[in-house]
């Protein structure tokens, strides 16, 4: 009993003097709330199963641009995970082949060139809901849009890492689980196969052709993929408008781990893309945490924000490796002081190797091991009198908080090229990985030719694009 006591002494008497340490510190902290943290992993198991129709009514928003109500999120499917652990696990491996596919496919596009075509659509403001897809185990975001004549509606997976748009269509030979009725293309007026001379089915890295109508393939590091009809269609954003004859995969045979979605609305930069099609000359949307009940929304062509932190968005010296955003950032910041990171970390050379993108297909950010050692390193050395634990691969600096209810940890911050900073919230940093109390530093190391700034990292920030003039915003607070 002496010895316990002594322990308590001992802990208590290490956490007044790390407050006191903090008062007066040069550096800056964030405070993490342990059991409010770690009741948020118990209640995103006991998620309700029912689908919810998003509003399509315009909000009384002071913006210039419609937008859709926010809304309670109702997962399209219950976890299928017994524990938050496993859950976390789910999500992490699926995280590796993402990473792993982006390297892959830049690598093969370094010596592949790709050809462009343009559809010619007005531009519209135009508006969806987003919804994390926390029931699928995945880092993927969703959307509710209408395809079809007459409005037929869709779970889309979002991804800012590709340019193809696709659904799965009847009669499907292979089609995986979807909460909605799969859509079929013989009951919309609006639908039309695209002909195989098309400069449109030509701009498919992977394309074919049967009897006369484009053929499109895309697959993923996973061994997900769609294969089936290129066509045109009309996407509807509720009562915020629609677009005519916009380029999209009709998937027949398919499968993968996009559990309750239809298929995928790539948000990427090159000509396929639904920014590219509908010629809009920004967009943004706002991530919600992964195990939110809440909805955010999906905006094209609105205006920046005006609390938003700006900076650069980098073309590719490579034209070929143009779908990815990349970002311009000259390094980050722990506690308010710059982390030893080269700068060459987050250029881009002449062949399209290094530089950062954005990616909502990525959960955890990764950066090449020297930087993220340094990152790491400077991080930790806040942390070393806070008790260690073992974490999901590749999670590799956790801690145990079990016996904890607040700690305060230093703030991190990404570093533009402007000279601006963007400084991350403590949750969008630190990841509970299980509902014991273990919380893991959420960065990572990769080998690869680029780093990745993943959607916990976004999280609870709007995030702009601003086509035109190359920059991206960042809005804390705003979902």
């Amino acid at each position: 009993m002496a010895v316990t006591k002594n322990l308590l002494l001992v802990r208590i008497f290490s956490l007044l003097f790390t407050a006191v340490l903090s008062l007066s510190s040069p550096y800056s902290f964030d405070t993490l709330d342990v059991p409010s943290s770690i009741q948020k992993t118990l209640d995103v198991l006991s998620f309700t199963t029912h689908q919810s129709e998003a509003a399509t009514s315009s909000s009384s928003s002071s913006s210039s641009s419609p937008s859709l109500p926010l809304h309670p999120r109702d997962s399209l499917f219950q976890p299928q995970h017994k524990d938050y652990r496993s859950l976390t696990l789910s999500r992490l491996a699926r995280d590796s082949a993402r990473v792993d596919s982006l390297n892959l496919r830049l690598q093969l596009a370094l010596d592949n060139v790709n050809n462009s075509g343009q559809t010619v659509v007005q531009p519209e403001v135009l508006s969806s809901p987003v919804v994390p897809g926390t029931g699928e185990g995945s880092g993927q975001y969703y959307t509710r849009v209408g395809i079809g004549s007459p409005v037929k509606k869709f779970y889309m997976v979002i991804d800012t890492g590709s340019d193809v748009n696709w659904l799965q269509c009847k009669p499907c030979s292979s089609c995986y689980p979807q909460s909605d009725p799969i859509f079929n293309p013989s009951k919309s007026t609006s639908y039309s196969p695209l002909s195989c001379n098309t400069s449109t089915c030509r701009s498919l890295d992977s394309h074919g052709c049967r009897k006369g109508t484009c053929q499109f393939k895309v697959s993923y590091a996973d061994e997900s993929r769609a294969v089936g009809e290129f066509a045109t269609e009309t996407v509807s954003f509720g009562r915020s408008g629609k677009v005519n004859n916009v380029a999209i995969g009709c998937g027949r045979d398919n499968k993968g781990l996009f559990f309750g979605a239809a298929g995928l609305f790539g948000l990427g930069r090159g000509s396929l893309s639904l920014p590219a099609q509908i010629k809009a000359t920004s967009f943004s949307y706002c991530l919600v945490n992964h195990d939110s009940r809440s909805w955010s929304t999906l905006d094209f062509n609105s205006s920046m924000g005006a609390n938003s932190v700006r900076g650069p968005l980098i073309k590719n010296k490579n034209p070929i490796l143009d779908t990815l955003y990349y970002v311009g950032m000259s390094g980050m910041s722990v506690g308010g002081k710059p982390v030893s990171i080269p700068t060459s970390v987050f250029q881009i050379d002449d062949s399209g190797r290094g530089g950062i993108i954005v990616d909502t297909g990525t959960t955890i950010s990764r950066l090449p091991a020297s930087a993220y050692k340094s990152l790491r390193d400077a991080f930790a050395k806040h942390t070393k009198d806070l008790p260690s634990a073992t974490g999901p691969s590749p999670l590799d600096t956790c801690y145990n908080l079990t016996s904890f209810k607040s700690v305060k940890f230093p703030t991190v911050s990404f570093d533009f090229s402007n000279g601006k900073s963007v400084s991350l919230p403590l949750t969008n940093y630190l990841l509970p990985v299980d509902s014991e109390g273990t919380f893991c530093f959420a960065f990572a190391p990769m080998k690869g030719i680029l780093s990745i700034i993943g959607d916990v990292q976004m999280q609870g920030a709007r995030l702009s694009f601003d086509l035109k003039n190359s920059v991206i915003g960042f809005e804390r607070n705003s979902c």
